[in-house]
């Protein structure tokens, strides 16, 4: 009967724990606000009130800006800038930054466990498309390094989500 208990013992406790661990895990994927998302594909540059661009490049303020990364420094802060898109007669459209001499940008360190979702996978080839058909949002997640060899190649579209003055996740927009 002893050994019975123990049993029932030690297999409630094994349940609690992968309990407290799943808990553990959906805490730290859920410590990213839920913010309202542009527009994937609008077609004016998002505003950011109160944002004093003559400081100096400095965090944007907590959402998610349809955005792409420029530069990224070896401190792991990352520059970025405002999208919009713009339509063409020949193709759809494209996407476009802000005009020569503008000075809407950004610079905000890279969380050490940023969310990167790639719209073309993890691999270097970029062969192989991984996106929600419905929304065209990458949807492979990716090592925080590729994000950077990515943003270091050029600029992609992304959905650039900041929180506390980090960027905790970038969302590739597909385009073709």
């Amino acid at each position: 009967m002893k050994t019975r208990t123990l049993a029932t013992g030690v297999a409630a406790l094994a349940c609690s724990l992968a309990l407290t661990g799943g808990l553990a895990a959906q805490a730290e994927a859920g410590a990213i606000p839920k913010y309202k998302a542009p527009q994937i594909f609008g077609t004016t540059f998002q505003a950011d009130p109160g944002h004093d661009f003559t400081k100096g490049l400095h965090s944007r303020r907590n959402g998610i800006l349809r955005g792409w990364i420029t530069v990224v420094r070896s401190d792991g802060t990352a520059e970025y800038e405002p999208i919009k898109w713009k339509r063409d007669k020949h193709t759809e459209g494209y996407f476009v930054g802000p005009p020569e001499g503008d000075v809407t940008a950004y610079a905000s360190p890279i969380a050490k466990k940023v969310v990167f979702l790639s719209a073309s996978g993890c691999g270097g080839s970029g062969a192989g498309m991984t996106v929600d058909r419905r929304t065209g949002l990458g949807n492979k997640s990716c090592s925080r390094s590729t994000l950077i060899k990515r943003a270091k190649v050029g600029r992609r579209a992304s959905l650039i989500t900041v929180h506390k003055g980090e960027i905790v996740k970038v969302q590739e927009i597909f385009t073709p």
